[in-house]
This record gives C-alpha cells, sequence and structure tokens, in this order.
C-alpha cells in the first residue's frame, strides 16, 4: 500500500524589519507553538492551526516597537510560502473548501481554492474595523493584510466575507476560522480523486 508524501516545510526569513522561522505539517492534528511577539496574531494563528489540523511551530521578532505590521505580514509571507512548499504537486487532494463559521456576534464565509492562482477577494468588514487595535496592538486592517500575503505566496484563490459582526475581536477570529475550515477541506486528500484535480494536468 502506498503512503502519501510527507507534507511539511521549514522556512526562514531574515530582514532589517524582522526574523521568522516557521515550521509546519500540513497533516498534523492542530498542534502549535506560536511566538511571533505580536500577542492577538499568535491568537490568529493558533486558530489556524487548530481548525486546518496543521501543525504549526512559529518563532518570530521584529520592530515592533515601531509598529507590528512588519512582523506580521513577515510571518504571513514565510506562512504562505510554506504551506505552498508543503502542498507539492497537489496530486489527490480536494482542492476546493468552504466555510460558514460563527462567533458569538460574528459570522465569516471563507472559499478556497488551491489553485495555483494567487487571488484574494475580501469584503464585509464594518465601517471603521480597518483603523481599530485589537488588544490595543493589531490594527483591523492586517486581518486583510495577512490574508494577501498568505494567499498569494501560497498561490490561494481565496474568497473571504465577512457576513455580521460587531466586536472586532470576534469578527477577525471568525475570519481567520472560516479561512482555517475551508483550507482544511481544500488541502484534504479525496480518495475519489485521482493525480491533480484540474483539466490542465497542473496546479
Amino acid at each position: 500500500m502506498m503512503t502519501a508524501p510527507s507534507r511539511t516545510a521549514s522556512r526562514r526569513r531574515a530582514t532589517s524589519e524582522s526574523t521568522v522561522e516557521l515550521e509546519l505539517d500540513l497533516d498534523g492534528t492542530g498542534a502549535s507553538h506560536i511566538d511571533t511577539s505580536v500577542p492577538f496574531f499568535d491568537h490568529l494563528l493558533t486558530a489556524f492551526a487548530k481548525h486546518s489540523l496543521t501543525d504549526l511551530t512559529v518563532r518570530a521578532s521584529g520592530d515592533t516597537a515601531i509598529d507590528v505590521h512588519h512582523t506580521v505580514e513577515d510571518v504571513s509571507i514565510v506562512l504562505g510560502s510554506a504551506i505552498g512548499e508543503a502542498l507539492g504537486d497537489k496530486a489527490g487532494i480536494s482542492r476546493y473548501g468552504d466555510a460558514l463559521v460563527p462567533l458569538d456576534d460574528a459570522l465569516a464565509q471563507a472559499v478556497v481554492d488551491v489553485s495555483g492562482r494567487p487571488y484574494l477577494v475580501h469584503d464585509g468588514e464594518p465601517a471603521g474595523f480597518e483603523l481599530h487595535l485589537i488588544g490595543g496592538h493589531f490594527t483591523g486592517s492586517l486581518v486583510r493584510h495577512t490574508f494577501e500575503a498568505i494567499s498569494f505566496h501560497a498561490r490561494l484563490t481565496t474568497h473571504i466575507r465577512v457576513l455580521a459582526g460587531r466586536d472586532p475581536h470576534h469578527i477577525a477570529e471568525a475570519e481567520y476560522k472560516a479561512f482555517a475550515r475551508a483550507f482544511r477541506q481544500a488541502k484534504s486528500f479525496d480518495p475519489q480523486v485521482v493525480g491533480i484535480p484540474s483539466t490542465k494536468g497542473a496546479l
């Protein structure tokens, strides 16, 4: 009986603004060890790991005394690159995933296509969300920015919609959980899929 190839990746990125070390296993149990030096982002990445069943270790530091933006952006770039590497040739995967996730007042929908064509459609966050400091340090605008970086570097087509929500913490977390659940479906192996799930023969 053939065994599926290991879908793991290990990445490091160092710039004058941040240093990021990341390891992941797409076929894990959702275990995580996250320390980005940005507490709310740690919270979001922990939720992503748990609900996508991806084992994830992240260690990052950066110029957060200036702004958390650089560190959050660079972690997202590395995460996307690692996902793309771990997916390999994508043979046998479901390719598509969708999820609708509530969190109290918030409701978010995510649809993911492991297409090889990076694209993000993101809407529905309430007016002013992008300016809100969640936890006093994480600007709401970073939520969309992280999805842009992850989708581009993992080469995913991602649609995310916020359908309801009042509390910024709940909205951001619902978006991440919806993305995680959709990605979990998309990356999963489908026993009925033979080879690459595309008429082109490549993704």
